[in-house]
């Protein structure tokens, strides 16, 4: 038993739930000052008090034995302090060393296809100019037609040999992060609260796929803090990436004829991208004012007023423990969390379960699942 692990371990998930040594040693029924000789590794405690530990705070008792994994090359950036990082990137790091661990198991591993793009870019002028070229070599690399839209970005990175993560976190301050190939990745992880649009999933995958090409050298941990000029490269390559230039003109000339509310929500269908992704690339050419005008009509047509940061037609606070597939922050004509769904961690997790190489309840553990579920998913497969 390595008093050092589990101290850390209850440490990172004290502190993410802000819960003070007094809080947890009340909850585990044992006094402060054991509960803090256990956080701090000066004692060695019993497995019944361990367990009570962890049934307070609400893990699994393995969960405290769990060596952590500490990642360096990450790009996590976010729009307001976390107390949550640190179990983020614990839970990244584990999916991550499963994720490889299936991969060697069955050889199976795909290359990372965007290599040698990453290293041109490198040697390129910084600038909105290296943001559109990126989103054109990427789109040609990944052999997509020039108007193509992109319909399964997660199965689309997945096949170019970069893992992706559906983690649901409830914060409006996190849409996703993004791991170096020397830390297990390159991987994309993306923020699938229900309460997130899913043209949002989309959009933030694509931003991050954006730091992997042109952001390679500001990986590092210790980096929490938003560039600004980052990230509006990021932004230049997803948009354009999602709505290629000359696609993105030639369906908005074909709305010529609707109102101008229409022509958004249309050509957003098309590319399944967000509405503001469709008044960024409007005001590139026509100006700031575009955002106003997309307002005044909205509100004209609804009777609804929307800031910058809203999704038209989200629902209230209060409808938030009610029919859970409609929560989500609403676009209007949204598209559903079926556009944004990763299989490769799946597939490999049946195919070892197949071939006897791993337990069925250890494939849960890998899918986050519980063994019930886990045997749901079994029977289900043909």
């Amino acid at each position: 038993m390595d008093q050092k692990i589990i101290g850390a371990n209850l440490r990172r998930i004290r502190e993410a739930k802000g819960w003070t040594q007094s809080q947890v040693a009340d909850l585990a029924g044992i006094s402060r000052v054991a509960y803090r000789n256990i956080e701090n590794g000066s004692t060695i405690p019993k497995v019944s008090t361990l367990q009570n530990i962890a049934s307070g705070v609400g893990v699994k008792l393995q969960d405290l034995f769990v060596p952590v994994r500490t990642l360096k090359k990450v790009r996590f950036r976010a729009s307001k302090k976390m107390n949550s990082r640190d179990n983020i990137l614990t839970e990244v790091a584990r999916w991550l060393d499963d994720f490889n661990y299936l991969e060697k198991l069955l050889n199976d591993r795909k290359d990372y296809q965007f290599k040698t793009l990453t290293r041109k870019l490198s040697k390129m002028p910084k600038g909105v100019d290296r943001g559109k070229y990126a989103a054109e070599q990427a789109r040609i690399e990944l052999k997509l037609k020039e108007k193509e839209p992109i319909r399964d970005i997660a199965g689309l990175l997945e096949s170019c040999g970069i893992k992706v993560y559906p983690l649901s976190l409830v914060s409006d301050g996190f849409f996703g992060l993004s791991v170096a190939k020397e830390d297990g990745g390159p991987a994309v992880i993306v923020n699938i609260w229900e309460r997130i649009s899913v043209e949002r999933w989309i959009f933030s995958a694509a931003h991050e796929l954006g730091h992997l090409l042109l952001h390679l050298d500001a990986y590092n941990i210790e980096e929490s803090a938003e560039d600004e000029d980052q990230e509006n490269d990021a932004n230049v390559f997803a948009s354009h990436f999602l709505m290629p230039e000359e696609a993105f003109k030639s369906e908005w000339d074909e709305t010529y004829g609707l109102p101008f509310v229409d022509r958004v929500l249309k050509v957003k269908l098309i590319f399944q991208v967000s509405y503001k992704t469709v008044l960024y690339r409007l005001s590139e050419s026509l100006g700031n004012w575009i955002w106003g005008k997309f307002q005044i009509d909205y509100k004209l047509r609804t009777g609804k007023t929307l800031s910058i940061k809203d999704e038209p037609e989200a629902l209230l606070p209060d409808k938030f423990l009610q029919a859970p597939e409609v929560l989500r922050s609403q676009e209007p004509h949204s598209i559903s969390s079926s556009h944004f769904v990763e299989n490769r961690l799946s597939r490999l997790v049946r195919k070892t379960i197949e071939k006897d190489e791993i337990t069925m309840s250890r494939g849960a553990e890998i899918l986050r699942l519980n063994l019930e579920a886990m045997r749901d998913v079994v029977s289900s497969w043909v």
